[in-house]
């Protein structure tokens, strides 16, 4: 094992990958001699050269256009969008055209198309730099939707999405680029759409992605000294949803928490609590707790405030405790 930074073993993926597959190739703004917004494609150029990393113009609709026209060609595009709030310019490319294309074409083609962007909040970057916009996209039939929350998970999930002939949303929450983990020297794969339990416990499921997986553990280890057992759930993949894992936590546990970065109303744990709602409700104790932030836009000069944290978890884990 080694020690690694959350955004060097995304670059890691990504060479890895380009040297694996001549058909890889990474576009973007500022992909080349910038290495990446946040240095995810950092030292690509000098290795692979301008025909595999390739610098575009200001135009995320380009940049998604470019990617598909090239993946129904046959080759595997990495399309770097640099804040997630970016992907609202390219949303017909993305919803109504690399979405849609494998479908109405009857599986003419393949559309192996990995857009990274980096999401949520943490460098006071304001309302147009901060956003966690998931949701929007795990709710389109042809799209996939990952965001890890690890090191580890980051790069074998990345490795996975680019050999997917289907287009991943790869979402990278800011915060997260400097977290440090260990990964396998040797080379390793994380399926898409299979959660992982980050901490086992039989008190309460806490089901959380990618940043909010480390605030619902610190609130596990505090709840912990008060004789609460939580067990964590790391999403890993929003869409598709492991159905699977979070059901046999909830039918040990009798209680969930939801927690996520995202505005709470219309969010990912909307749609988990109305699943478990609907499908195992005779396995819940009590209500289904949501976290997640305020329905306000991300504030500059308040966002430490409006972000949720441990405590937000901690509170809603004491909330279905009293069922």
């Amino acid at each position: 094992m080694k020690e690694i930074r959350y955004i060097k073993a995304i670059a890691e993926a990504l060479r890895e990958e380009m040297e694996r597959d001549e058909n890889v190739f990474v576009v973007g703004e500022d992909v080349g001699g910038g290495g990446g917004a946040f240095g995810g494609t950092k030292g690509l150029l000098e290795t692979f050269g301008e025909r595999r990393v390739r610098d575009t113009p200001i135009s995320e609709s380009a940049i998604v256009g470019i990617a598909l026209g090239a993946a129904v060609r046959g080759l595997r595009p990495v399309a770097e969008i640099m804040f997630a709030d970016f992907l609202t310019v390219c949303m017909d490319q993305i919803v109504n055209q690399l979405a849609k294309t494998r479908y109405m074409f009857g599986g003419l083609f393949d559309t192996p198309v990995v857009i990274r962007t980096a999401c949520g909040g943490g460098l006071n970057a304001g309302p147009q730099h901060s956003q966690c916009l998931e949701a929007w996209f795990a709710h389109i039939p042809g799209l996939k939707v990952v965001s890890p929350a690890t090191p580890y998970d980051v790069k074998g999930l990345l490795k996975s999405a680019i050999r997917d002939d289907n287009p991943v949303l790869f979402f990278e929450n800011k915060a997260l680029y400097a977290m440090k983990g260990e990964i396998p020297e040797e080379e390793y794969l994380i399926p898409i759409g299979k959660a992982d339990v980050k901490r086992a416990g039989s008190d309460v499921t806490v089901v959380a992605a990618s940043r909010m997986v480390h605030e619902s553990l610190a609130a596990a280890k505090t709840l912990a000294e008060q004789g609460i057992d939580v067990e964590v759930i790391d999403l890993r993949t929003i869409c598709p949803l492991d159905k699977e894992t979070i059901f046999a936590s909830v039918e040990k546990t009798s209680k969930l928490v939801v927690a996520h970065e995202a505005v709470k109303p219309f969010g990912i744990g909307a749609e988990i609590a109305a699943m478990v709602c609907e499908e195992m409700i005779e396995h819940l104790d009590g209500p289904v707790v949501r976290v997640g932030a305020p329905f306000v836009p991300v504030p500059f000069n308040l966002e430490k405030l409006y972000l949720p944290n441990s405590d937000d978890v901690a509170g809603a884990v004491r909330k279905v405790m009293e069922y």
